[in-house]
């Protein structure tokens, strides 16, 4: 006999056919913080924010939207889709890609614009998708921001945007790079016209994205353990040759060195972003 091998008890009987087992498959959950065994569905209920260390769960857009805004929302320029002015061919042709990801996410590009009420207060809001392409910003994403904008700014609504983003989508080339100076200049006249603009960076906020609208808010909100950044650490170290500090890029060391106005958590994101809101344009109207 193998060593390794162990007979079966004679006792023991397969289950018969169309019997179903218990399962706990996706009961549990591994938090990549603590590496303990997370209950989901108590997971869940503290918004994807793990119970026992405070790890921070990535999120997709719509989940985003469901703990921000207040019920149901408007969504606005779902029809924009992206084309391919560079025939671009990687791994596979970037129309495959994009009709790929489509499939996947149920989106036709990496942000939702979208309009409702924050603890009664009307915003307008933007939620990039990381799953889309790891959220990069393309000419639908740099259009749909830049309407949202121009949206809040005719209408003097306050504006949210939460990022979750890779960067340049360099897939479309400079028509993406594009994109950077033409949110900033939006954001410049929505500045000008004094119509607050919050910007929620998550993790990773990454690239042109961080280096144009994710760091331009009146209010530069970041949630705890967020990598944020332009370059990448091992890119920067060969650059300067000098090792990075620890903590480098996340969130809590960018609070320290005054990029950031606050680190919250998620679970108190929403009544942060409300009570900033108050102060910015008075209360809400009973």
């Amino acid at each position: 006999m193998p060593w390794f091998t162990r007979p079966k008890p004679k006792t023991e009987t397969p289950p018969a056919q169309g019997e179903r087992r218990v399962r706990t498959e996706g009961l549990w959950l591994k938090c990549e913080g603590c590496r303990q065994i997370i209950w989901r569905k108590a997971l869940e209920q503290n918004l994807h924010v793990c119970p026992k260390c405070g790890y921070h769960f990535k999120i997709d857009a719509v989940t985003r939207l469901r703990q921000l805004l207040d019920g149901d929302w408007e969504t606005y320029d779902d029809s924009m889709v992206s084309t391919d002015p560079l025939e671009f061919v990687d791994a596979k042709p970037y129309k495959e890609r994009l009709a790929a990801m489509r499939q996947a996410t149920n989106l036709n590009d990496a942000v939702i614009s979208a309009g409702g009420t924050l603890n009664g207060r009307p915003v307008y809001i933007c939620v990039l998708e990381l799953k889309f392409i790891g959220g990069s910003m393309g000419a639908v994403v740099g259009e749909k921001i830049t309407r949202a904008i121009e949206r809040a700014m005719a209408r003097r609504i306050p504006l949210i945007i939460v990022s979750a983003s890779g960067g340049a989508r360099m897939q479309e080339g400079a028509v993406s790079l594009m994109q950077m100076a033409k949110i900033s200049a939006a954001l410049m006249r929505l500045d000008e016209a004094r119509v607050p603009y919050i910007s929620v960076l998550t993790d990773p906020t990454t690239g042109g994205v961080t280096a144009s609208f994710a760091m331009l808010g009146d209010l530069n909100i970041a949630e705890p353990g967020a990598l944020i950044g332009f370059a990448g650490p091992r890119v920067i170290e060969q650059t300067i040759r000098q090792k990075l500090p620890e903590g480098f890029q996340r969130s809590e060391f960018l609070l320290k060195n005054g990029m950031l106005d606050a680190v919250v958590p998620r679970p108190q994101l929403k009544q942060f972003i409300s009570k900033a809101l108050d102060f910015f344009c008075g209360p809400v109207a009973a």
